[in-house]
């Protein structure tokens, strides 16, 4: 018996640490990375007694919120380069990228610290490996460079509604791809 109560407890425990980091995630994204814990164990509807126990500071709250995205955006990566259309795999992450700005614009400069560096450098090969491969199967402009690719996904950070994002990049696409 007490070995089930034990079990019950901690997969409480890791629900709760799931809950708030999903909350937590989308108030960060929102309101940025300053947004104190008490607000979010409000939103979570827990105490933050119960944040803290899972999280002794804000910034190892947000540390998990930030490994979270880096996840996703690595499984974004990782599924356009196994798309064996390059230009869906391009498309769909220019896309995506500029969704991720609009909606989680409390997150994006967070990720620009340099206990990301690493994977940003990752991130940045891989994504030039899609450009690469792109470019191999006559899917850019014969003039368009890797350079180029950057800094139109770049600018697809100007947006700041999801129409406009998704106008812009249709915009930069248009003037990349064959």
């Amino acid at each position: 018996m007490r070995d089930e109560l034990t079990r019950k407890r901690r997969a409480d425990a890791e629900d709760n640490r799931r809950h708030l980091v999903a909350v937590a995630h989308t108030a960060f994204a929102r309101h940025g990375p300053d947004l104190p814990v008490r607000e979010i164990a409000r939103r979570a509807g827990l105490a933050p007694a119960t944040v803290h126990r899972h999280f002794p500071s804000r910034d190892d709250l947000l540390a998990a919120v930030l490994a979270g995205q880096v996840q996703r955006c690595e499984g974004q990566l990782r599924a356009a380069l196994a798309d064996p259309d390059s230009r869906r795999a391009l498309t769909r992450t220019f896309h995506r990228f500029g969704e991720w700005r609009v909606e989680e614009p409390g997150l994006m400069g967070v990720l620009g610290g340099p206990e990301f560096a690493d994977r940003r450098r990752a991130h940045a090969e891989a994504f030039a490996r899609l450009v690469e491969r792109a470019r191999a199967e006559g899917v850019l402009r014969s003039r368009v460079s890797l350079e180029d690719v950057r800094l139109a996904l770049t600018a697809t950070t100007s947006a700041r509604t999801g129409p406009a994002a998704r106008r812009l990049t249709a915009v930069l696409l248009t003037g990349l791809l064959t």
